[in-house]
């Protein structure tokens, strides 16, 4: 019953769709008929679950109960403004994507619960683009020069069947936010206490703005997450998909997407149940007819820096690496953190590409061009450390010198006196202040990243008459630091 109210049929059209009759899928909707596996797998392909119907017959098979998905709550996307508590349950939030061979149409539709004990009059939303993705300079200047406007988006929402008008909040050139506002000409229409109401808005990108990719984040506890490409067969579309959240690195669905052909159309569908909140689900893809459909791409640069700053990383001279950053006021700015920290692990994941980081690896958020005072460091055992407005509180006495690398100016490595142990205050997005201390190569790394932070690069730190080499002459790469151990004490 939920699949097809997302879709919007009757159950006389399911019914009809899938062969069976309008009595039968009343049955099953009211558990009085077990349903068969024909009649799961025809309803999961015509109301495009992306699996979810057949997992829920296998379930019912094995002999379990397919229940729905308890919601946890947490910070996301507020009722106003000054909010800081978690204000909505997403229970279903179904996404389309259509593609008609030029444009992009991006359909977003969500049944809200209201879970606090105020009426919710407006409803935030976001739209972002990245026509290159990988390639943050290039993207950033296209923008620049091609800057997305609201004419050509043609936005239009709705709550329950009312349209409805909205409130930009942030306009820029390849990110718009706004507020969707529960009222129109002829009245309001405020969320209360306990109600639940389907949003829908929908809004068109031309393909040379949107880039080959399509991403959902759970910003509000939601039950139900489903997301359907829907790409012209001619072009012989293929798609792969990856989950990230704020601390991990990418990796594939834990499901597969599944595909069908409807005539001229071949459609991809996916869901998921209860996801985390705060993880991001990207999907990618390319049609494999049009070999030439990109420009070609030009030959790596040779190199360090220059690789560096292919990506997206600021480069020395830049007065953004020599700035204290801003700090967040937290949690009131948490969902501004959570994007800064998302931007820092696609940053890492770029840089991973391109060079072998046997040390460990870090980005502070000025790094790429955002003054806010975030960083991330990933240890070589794999563990990422997300710091949010840190500073050094306490430091050993004892120190030892080791080489160091900078993004920023990657083709040189510095020797540096750092003391072996530092501790460090640091908050959570919910604004709680943690004190960690860090041990050997992962103080550097960290160490590291606050000096950029507060606007000190390593060579401030190096001693008297010393001076960086050029990596050619460095016999490092690919060596751990030398330490007995390592680690990190909470």
């Amino acid at each position: 019953k939920r699949w097809r109210d997302v879709r919007g049929m009757s159950q006389s059209a399911l019914a009809k769709a899938v062969g069976y009759t309008p009595s039968y899928v009343s049955k099953v909707e009211g558990g009085q008929q077990r349903p068969s596996r024909a009649f799961a797998e025809e309803a999961d392909r015509v109301l495009s679950a992306g699996g979810a119907l057949r997992r829920a017959f296998s379930d019912l098979e094995a002999g379990g109960r397919h229940e729905p998905a308890v919601s946890h709550h947490g910070a996301g996307d507020h009722a106003g403004p000054d909010s800081q508590a978690p204000s909505l349950i997403v229970k279903q939030d179904d996404a389309e994507l259509y593609y008609d061979g030029t444009r992009y149409r991006a359909t977003q539709r969500r049944e809200i619960c209201n879970a606090t004990a105020d009426p919710v009059t407006q409803y935030l939303i976001r739209i972002s683009v990245d026509r290159y993705p990988g390639n943050p300079e290039r993207s950033n200047q296209h923008y620049r020069e091609n800057p997305l406007t609201w004419e050509e988006i043609d936005l239009t929402a709705k709550v329950g069947n009312e349209p409805i008008g909205w409130r930009v909040q942030h306009d820029r050139d390849a990110f718009k936010e706004l507020w969707l506002l529960f009222e129109n000409e002829y009245g309001r229409y405020p969320l209360y206490p306990g109600e639940t109401t389907w949003i829908e808005y929908s809004y068109t990108v031309g393909d040379d703005k949107w880039g080959s990719w399509f991403q959902r984040a759970v910003r509000l506890p939601t039950e139900r997450l489903s997301v359907r490409l829907n790409f012209p067969a001619e072009l012989d579309p293929a798609v792969w998909c990856s989950e990230t959240t704020m601390t991990a690195a990418a990796f594939p669905f834990r499901t597969a997407i599944r595909q069908d052909t409807d005539g001229d159309r071949r459609l991809f569908s996916w869901s998921t149940e209860d996801p985390p909140l705060h993880a991001r689900f990207r999907l990618e893809w390319k049609f494999r007819a049009r070999p030439n459909q990109e420009e070609s791409t030009p030959a790596m640069p040779q190199s360090a820096s220059e690789k560096m700053r292919s990506i997206g990383i600021v480069q020395a001279g830049d007065p953004i690496l020599t700035t204290r950053a801003r700090e967040f006021e937290l949690p009131g700015e948490a969902e501004d953190a959570r994007r800064v920290v998302s931007e820092l692990n696609s940053a890492a994941e770029r840089a991973t590409k391109i060079h072998l980081f046997s040390k460990g690896m870090g980005c502070a958020a000025p790094q790429t061009g955002i003054d806010r005072a975030a960083a991330i460091v990933r240890t070589p055992q794999g563990e990422t450390i997300t710091l949010l407005n840190p500073r050094v509180i306490e430091e050993s006495a004892e120190s030892d010198d080791q080489y160091e690398g900078c993004w920023s100016f990657f083709d040189v490595r510095g020797k540096v006196p750092r003391p072996l142990s530092i501790t460090v205050e640091h908050q959570d997005v919910d604004g709680e202040r943690r004190i960690t201390m860090f041990d050997h190569g992962v103080a550097r790394l960290v160490a590291h990243e606050i000096d950029h932070l507060e606007g000190t690069l390593y060579t401030a730190r190096m001693r008297p008459g010393a001076d960086p080499i050029p990596v050619s002459e460095y016999r490092g790469t690919g060596r751990s630091w030398n330490y007995k151990a390592e680690g990190t004490r909470s």
